[in-house]
């Protein structure tokens, strides 16, 4: 007499205990997706979304108006002098890793030359609006180098188009397409503007981003639940 056969053992895999946790925060990070807020002490380049320029600085000076060292706008993606650390306002802190909140004043300061974008009641050589410049020794200026940012939402989020507004004078950070010829042929002006509009939206592009911090994080989390 043959012997009853048993139904085949069927073997699903199963995961560790230990992986759960880690397979649900990824699960978590991919739904909410998107990339996220701009930290201060990151280092990034902002493009001018209308004439796709990067916000640009050297070690070269303005032949006019201040003689500060000048600003410009660069459309070669990976010229190193393009790179600017986003800090707290003058004499204020802004920790490492803190999400940078959409009103904010904050400090971009040139990272090749340690000077911070500044602005102040000098005309700009090629168009007439307000000159803007880079000023101050290795971080420090005064109170005109503070840029609020002006954005929708609670934060600067790094995809956002975003405008700067100078604290003291109430100009926009703009470019508008003039073109300077030697010594530094073909870069555009960067200038500030009294009325907003187009030329004032700027983008992160290509950067060192500082992971935002523990508070940022649980407050993230707190507000999915």
């Amino acid at each position: 007499m043959e012997a009853a056969r048993r139904p085949p053992l069927l073997l699903f895999p199963v995961l560790p205990v230990l992986l759960l946790p880690v397979l649900a925060a990824a699960l978590g990070a991919a739904g909410r997706g998107g990339p996220g807020p701009v930290t201060c002490g990151s280092v990034v380049k902002l493009l001018n979304v209308r004439h796709n320029v990067r916000l640009h600085s050297h070690d070269v000076r303005y032949g006019s108006g201040s003689g500060q060292q000048s600003v410009t706008g660069v459309s070669a993606a990976d010229d190193g002098n393009s790179y600017w650390r986003v800090r707290g306002r003058t004499a204020a802190v802004c920790r490492r890793g803190t999400p940078v909140r959409c009103g904010q004043a904050i400090r971009l300061t040139h990272l090749g030359t340690g000077r911070n974008l500044h602005s102040h009641r000098f005309t700009s050589p090629l168009s007439g609006n307000q000159e803007v410049s880079a000023f101050g020794e290795a971080g420090e200026g005064d109170y005109l180098d503070d840029w609020t940012v002006v954005c929708s939402g609670t934060y600067w989020v790094r995809d956002d188009e975003v405008r700067f507004q100078h604290t003291s004078t109430d100009v926009f950070l703009s470019v508008t397409g003039e073109q300077y010829g030697r010594p530094i042929h073909g870069q555009k002006e960067v200038h500030g503007m009294a009325a907003s509009s187009q030329n004032n939206y700027w983008k992160v592009m290509e950067g060192i981003f500082m992971q935002p911090s523990e508070a940022f994080q649980m407050e993230q989390y707190h507000a999915e639940l």
